[in-house]
Parts: C-alpha cells; structure tokens; sequence
C-alpha cells in the first residue's frame, strides 16, 4: 500500500468514485457524465481542458444507471431518466444546466429515450406502455406521444434520420426467435420496409445515420462474427446496397459515423479484450486504435481540439476518460480515474486460461445427466489472490449474452484482498466469439454452459496446486445467480458455499413476471414457450431440484428487481423451507429494499461488499491476513 497505516480495503475500495454513461456536448467543449463521488449517481458536467467537475443533479437520478441521456442538440439542457427506487419504469425528464429539472415524458410501463432529433423538438422513445416494448415519437412543442409501431415481438435499436423524416429501428416478424431484422420507415411509422441486410436467423439492427441520411450503419452477425455494415440509401430503400467490414476472424460491432460519414468507428473483441477500429467507408481499411489490453471504447462526438474522447480500462486500472488524435495516435487523459490510498499497481491482473470441454464434468450431476456435448477451447481469467494455499470464487458471469473481460471490477479485486482468488469462466453461450456460440446456450440453459463453468473449476484445482478444493464456492449475479444456483443442485459435491445475487430459480415464474421485452427477447428466444416446453422448463429449474443442495446458500435479492423479480427469490427461499433446510444454518436470505436489479450508491456497495464478505468469512474463512497485494 502507499500509506503506512493499513485502510479499511472494503469500505476504500466501495467509495472509489466511478463515472458512467459520458456524453460529448454538440458544441465539443463540454462532458456530461453520471459520476458518485457525493455517495450516488449525479449529473455532472466536466471541462475536458482541466478535469474540473461541476454537479447538476441533487438526488434527481436513478440511483443505478440502466439508461443513459442525451444531450438537446442545442447543448442547453439534458434529457435523463427518472425511476423509482431502481424499478427501471422510467420516464424522461430535462434539466437544464444550471441543474433545473422538469418532466418531459410521463408514460406508464417502461420508456427508453432512443435519440433526440437535430431539430430540437422530436424525441424518439422505445416503451411498453402497452405491453410490449415499441416505438413512440414524442413532440416536445406540443408534448404529444404518438405511437409508431405495434410489433408482437420487442422493437428497439430506433434512430431517427437527420431530416426526421425517417425512423430506422430493429424487430423480428417471421417465426425464427432468433432473428432480428433492420427496418426503414416514414417518420409516422408507416411504409415499414424491410432491408433484408441478413440471413433469416440472424441478428442485425441500425446503429447510426450518415450526417446527411444516404447511409445508415448496422450491425449483423450472418457470418457468424459480428461485422459492421454501411447501407447506401441514395437511391431509395428499393436500391439499397450494402458494403460489409469486419467480421472475418473477430467479433465487431459497429459504433458511429464520424467526420461527414466517410468513417466509422467500431469495436473488435478478442478474448477478453476489446479496442476500437476505425474503417475507412471508401477503401474498407481499418486501423485498431492504440489501447493497453483491456476494454476501450470512443464515444460519440468530438472535442473542440478535433480529437475524440474514449474510454479505457483493464482488470487493474480503473476506468479513465481520454482524449485521442487520431493523425499522431496520442493520447491525454482529461478525466483521470481516483485511486484513494490505493496505488494502480496495488491490483490484480488475471492469468488467461484455456481448457476443453464436452459440458460433461468428472464432478457427478445431481439433478439432470448429459451426454457429452460438443467438445469447446473455453477460456477464463484466474486471478490469483496470492494467498497459499488459496480458497477459490467461481464467478460466472451474467446475461447470459456477454463475457468476462479484462475491465476493471472492484468487486473481483475485493475478494482478492481477502485471500480469495477468482476464476471467471466465459462459457459457450457467451459473446465475443460469434453467433454460432452464442447459439449454443439455445434451449438448453443449465446444460453444456454448466458443465462448462465446473470443468473450469475442476481445470484449476488440477492445474495450480496451491488453490485450496476444500474451500470453493460458486458467486454471481442475475443469470449468474441462475448458475449460483444451478452448481449448487447440479454439482454440489465441488462447491462449500454459494451466493446468488438477483438470480434467477424457477424459469416459469420468470417468464410470467419479467419484463415484457425480456419475455419473449430472452426467455423464449432461448427457452422457447413454457407450455410448449414445459419439461424442459421445469427440469431447468433450479428449484425443481433444491433437495440436492449440499452447502450453505447466501441469497440476496432487490425487491424493486423488473429483470429478475424478487418472487425469484422468494420462491426458492419457500422452497428451501419446505424441503427443512434451517435458514441462517443451510441457507440465508437478504432483501434489499429501495433497490432493483443492482445498485451504484456507495452505501449499498459497501452494503454488498459486507454480506458477501461476511459470509464467506464464516463459511470457507480466507484469513484476512492474505498475502494479496492489497493488504501488502
């Protein structure tokens, strides 16, 4: 450590002050961010040429960022989201900057601002006001919300073109739930045309217009990586062309135009890594702009100096804003991350480590016996607390479509101050490496992605003699609480303890009760419909099978939770008393109130960090006198 007297590392670490959600003001001189510094989410505006911070919001935001804003194209005010109680049921409120706020758009259900018009006086909504997720054009003059479109299946990705005269947006009408299709239509919604820019079964969506609307970017994964693609509108969506970039031999996805929409910006992920490319749109050439091995991204918009704002991070450097020149490739960092009494290289970076797996561990299935699957190259990150010999986290991560990368996660360095080293596992079904691996996990959640999570934990313990099998549990949330539970009622022999944070335990009540959207884009895209599947939804279950439980249980859940409802929670607490398992012996059971799916007040990390430090104190017991960089 860099101070002489040890700091108290859970409550140091949980009030590091973290920024999310940073946008360019039109004019470039400004940022705005969400930043906790004063204990939760705030509003605030930096000046990129000195770092200075001022604060707009005083308790206005969600406490937890699961939208972001958008500037008025004026640079006069902000348009947030406003919940309550992290209910993600948002609506869309201004707020000037001189942090004066008022309601814009009041809906029921559940409203996203997708894009703000250039006009100043359109805004482009996605709502389930009606049930399902779908477009809304709202007038801000007149305050006025019209509907646009009335899909079955979820409609999203919506950009409105710079004239307003057009709206494009993403959504799936044929009979394959896994497709996903770019749609071009008038600004009222009608005259919906298809652009048929991918194959029936894949997955594509617009993702931004050329300045002057001839070109519209869109993603789609045909080929099996995501690739970046460039529709030439000039003459019509009749004779529209498409010219592909990307998606050879890596994972792309595509971000913004820049300049006069002669570039773009995109994202190449590589394992666990991920760097942004510039494509030229005339010559197909693409550069990946100079990153350290972590997670980078470039925002929208351009500083005054004409450098672009980006954003770093790796597993052992805390997110940081800079800016880059893309002529010399140099950058300056205009909003440097906090480290408190920590040094950077206090922290912990992960050893890349791959194995084989058929989904078919040597640790015995207790609830549902596979047949070996096709054999996968599955890669994780192991960290190494430094303790020997050292207790094991396995710590899958959620979604299920996303990955562990190498960003920084104060959660995972916490655990390794305590002596407790981590293994994160990026099973098939995760993203980064193409849509026919995603497409692995497709009806069949709790199977190969399983096994695949406890042939990583049994890789380990054969190969690092110093981790300790005694002293293994299993922690993750929202789907990785589904696989919390799950190792626990199918592999019980390789776990201690484990912890479920918003994880999902009985599949038909989360079909019933999740979020219209997340109904039929995540369960029955992946599940299928209960009454169709219902033995496979039942057998999936995790609490079907809780009498298999054979080690100690943390379950924590936010009652305010629309993703993953607290019933979730609920139902298998019952459960688990029903089958005589003694809560506070064989299980123990959190409800936080005033909080969703997640939280990012200081007060409730500190919280989060305290339960899990606490009972995995008492159940597998690292000494807190490990020989972790942190307590060094």
């Amino acid at each position: 450590m860099s101070e002489t007297e040890e700091p108290d590392v859970l409550r140091e670490l949980a009030e590091l002050p973290t920024f999310s959600s940073p946008r360019v003001s039109p004019d470039g001189e400004t940022v705005a961010l969400y930043y906790d510094a004063t204990g939760r989410n705030e509003l605030h505006l930096l000046d990129p040429a000195d770092g200075s911070l001022t604060q707009l919001s005083d308790g206005d935001v969600p406490r937890s960022v699961r939208a972001g804003f958008e500037w008025d194209p004026s640079g006069d005010r902000l348009f947030y989201h406003r919940d309550e109680g992290g209910d993600e049921q948002h609506d869309v409120w201004a707020m000037s900057l001189d942090g004066e706020s008022e309601p814009v758009v009041e809906m029921d259900g559940q409203t996203y601002l997708l894009d703000a018009g250039e006009d100043g006086e359109t805004l482009l909504l996605g709502s389930s006001r009606d049930g399902q997720m779908n477009l809304y054009r709202h007038d801000l003059p007149s305050g006025e919300t019209a509907k646009l479109t009335e899909y079955e299946r979820a409609t999203g990705s919506g950009q409105l073109s710079p004239d307003r005269d057009r709206i494009a947006y993403a959504t799936n009408e044929t009979d394959a739930y896994e497709n996903e299709d770019v749609y071009v239509a008038d600004a009222d919604g009608s005259n919906p045309r298809n652009l048929n820019v991918g194959e029936t079964g894949a997955e594509a969506a617009p993702v931004d217009w050329g300045p002057d609307g001839g070109r519209l970017l869109v993603s789609d994964n045909t080929t099996d990586f995501g690739r970046s693609g460039v529709v030439d509108l000039s003459d019509g969506v009749d004779g529209a062309t498409v010219t592909w970039f990307g998606g050879d031999d890596s994972e792309e996805s595509p971000s913004h135009f820049l300049d006069g929409g002669d570039r773009f910006v995109a994202s190449r992920t590589r394992g666990a890594v991920t760097v942004p490319v510039v494509y030229d749109v005339e010559t197909g050439e693409g550069r990946e702009l100079d990153f350290p091995a972590g997670v980078a991204g470039v925002l929208e918009g351009r500083l005054t100096d004409d450098r672009l704002l980006a954003t770093r991070t790796t597993s052992s450097r805390r997110p940081e804003l800079v800016a880059y020149d893309l002529e010399s490739d140099a950058t300056e960092t205009v909003f440097e991350a906090e480290y408190g009494p920590f040094d950077p290289d206090d922290f912990v970076e992960p050893e890349t480590v791959s194995f084989v797996s058929d989904g078919v561990p040597e640790t015995p299935a207790r609830a549902v016996d596979h047949d070996p699957y096709e054999a996968f190259e599955i890669e994780g990150l192991l960290f190494d607390s430094g303790r020997r010999p050292s207790p094991l986290i396995i710590n899958p991560h959620g979604g299920p479509r996303h990955h562990d990368a190498r960003r920084f996660s104060y959660r995972v360095q916490f655990l390794l101050s305590r002596g407790y080293s981590v293994l994160q596992v990026n099973y098939r079904g995760s993203t980064g490496r193409g849509r026919e691996f995603v497409e692995e996990l497709y009806d069949d959640w709790g199977g190969a992605e399983q096994g695949d999570v406890a042939v990583g934990a049994e890789h380990v313990l054969d190969e690092y003699d110093w981790l300790d099998e005694e002293r293994v549990a299993v922690y993750g949330g929202s789907y990785g609480g589904y696989s919390a539970n799950w190792q626990l009622v199918q592999y019980p022999d390789l776990y201690a303890a484990g912890i479920a944070w918003v994880g999902v335990s009985d599949l038909f009540d989360m079909y019933e009760n999740t979020m219209p959207h997340f109904r039929t884009e995540l369960m029955a895209k992946n599940l299928g419909d209960p009454d169709e599947n219902e033995a496979l939804y039942r057998e999936r279950s995790p609490v079907t099978h809780v009498g298999n439980l054979d080690a100690p249980l943390l379950i924590v859940h936010g009652v305010n939770d629309p993703r993953v409802p607290v019933s979730q929670a609920r139902i298998l607490r019952d459960a688990l008393d029903d089958a005589g398992f003694e809560a506070g012996v064989d299980y123990e059971y959190e409800e936080l109130g005033e909080e969703g799916h997640g939280s990012g007040d200081i007060d409730q990390k500190i919280r989060s960090l305290e339960l899990l430090d606490d009972f995995l104190d008492r159940r597998i017991g690292a000494e807190r006198t490990a020989v972790a960089s942190l307590d060094d």
